[in-house]
């Protein structure tokens, strides 16, 4: 039974992942009529992609959450140009979408360095404007984060991908025998022995409804909008949230996590996806397993009511049973993360190298015709 509820939302509460912002571009500066002089063009408010920057650190740092850009310099006899005014720059994490009020995407920022125009700067008075100054842009911008990965992990509440995190990765989430131990997203780094790293998201537990937003919710499921891949990690033992809560088992688990993933978003499905099945270490286990084997091979079964079922099936590329606890199967679960990592990455690159000779046999033609 879970307890504790409000700490846990208390806990959530301090993990930001959506700020709204008010930003203004700076005025442009006086112009000089007599001598046909320009005023200074307002500066701009940018947002900067950088690393180990969080939305929370943001807003506990402007706690106003208001950024405008400098002034432009009037025109004088001395500068009959007067100067830009001062840009603002606003650092910002990787993997932010900027909206518009109205929820509009106006723009992304996924790598470290990556720019973004919030607002421009008006322009400064000259003959365009009758050498009166100009306002710069003004308005109301949120920022919502997802997460970019190249796994993510996908589980219902308690099925052990902290303990797993934590067993392929230096990552050192809270690991606890209740529901909800993990309650904001958590990342750690698969180091392996040639250098090689691959970024692993542990994910908030979804529970049934989560694609309507029960629970976490959308919270959850935006997040794993940006994972490459998805690695579902199920109990082999089932799962159920609370007493009053139905039980399922991990055939179950599995059909559940599928179905809510699509009908969040549908294409979430075409995502390379592994399943890891946990705790193999509990008594009964091997049965279990073989019986969910055979669940897998029909999932059309009788056994299965017909409202769990997805429209459309999650294809695993590889099915690997492993125990968190003792560290059963994790090498090899390492192994089949980066091969999978590795073919779709190849399978990219085949597909880039087809879009470009493409590209060159249409260059060849126009230039014969020609």
């Amino acid at each position: 039974m879970v307890r504790g509820g409000a700490a846990v939302l208390r806990k959530y509460g301090n993990f930001v992942d959506d700020l709204r912002l008010y930003v203004r571009g700076g005025s442009g500066g006086m112009g000089y009529p007599r001598l046909g002089g320009e005023g200074g063009r307002g500066g701009d408010v940018w947002f900067v992609a950088q690393e180990r920057i969080t939305l929370k650190s943001i807003r506990e740092k402007y706690p106003l959450k208001r950024f405008v850009a400098g002034t432009g310099a009037n025109s004088s006899v001395k500068a009959l140009k007067g100067e830009k005014g001062k840009d603002c720059e606003v650092r910002v994490p990787l993997g932010i979408s900027v909206l518009c009020d109205d929820g509009k995407q106006i723009g992304e920022l996924n790598a470290a360095g990556e720019r973004f125009l919030a607002a421009r700067g008006g322009l400064g008075g000259c003959l365009a404007t009758n050498f009166v100054p100009c306002k710069g842009q003004r308005r109301i911008v949120r920022l919502d984060l997802k997460l970019i990965a190249d796994v993510g992990l996908v589980g219902f509440p308690n099925a052990g991908k902290s303990s797993l995190l934590s067993k392929v990765s230096h990552a050192k989430p809270e690991i606890a025998n209740y529901a909800f131990t993990t309650v904001q997203p958590q990342l750690g780094k698969i180091m392996y022995a040639d250098y090689k790293q691959i970024l692993v998201a542990d994910l908030p537990g979804l529970i049934e409804g989560a694609h309507v937003n029960r629970g976490m919710g959308h919270k959850f499921l935006k997040h794993v909008e940006r994972t490459k891949q998805l690695l579902l990690v199920v109990d082999i033992s089932g799962f159920q949230l609370s007493v009053k809560t139905q039980f399922r088992t991990a055939f179950e688990a599995i059909l559940l996590l599928t179905k809510e993933l699509e009908l969040y978003k549908e294409e979430l499905l075409t995502k390379p996806a592994l399943l890891a099945i946990n705790k193999m270490d509990l008594p009964c286990a091997k049965d279990n397993l073989n019986e969910l084997m055979k669940q897998l091979q029909n999932p059309q079964g009788k056994l299965t009511s017909k409202e769990m079922i997805p429209a459309n099936t999650l294809e695993f590329k590889d099915i690997i049973p492993i125990s968190a606890q003792t560290g059963e199967g994790i090498e090899e679960l390492k192994a089949s993360i980066r091969k999978s990592i590795a073919e779709e990455a190849e399978q990219e690159n085949e597909e880039y190298r087809k879009k470009k000779l493409l590209l060159l046999h249409a260059s060849e033609e126009q230039m014969n015709r020609r």
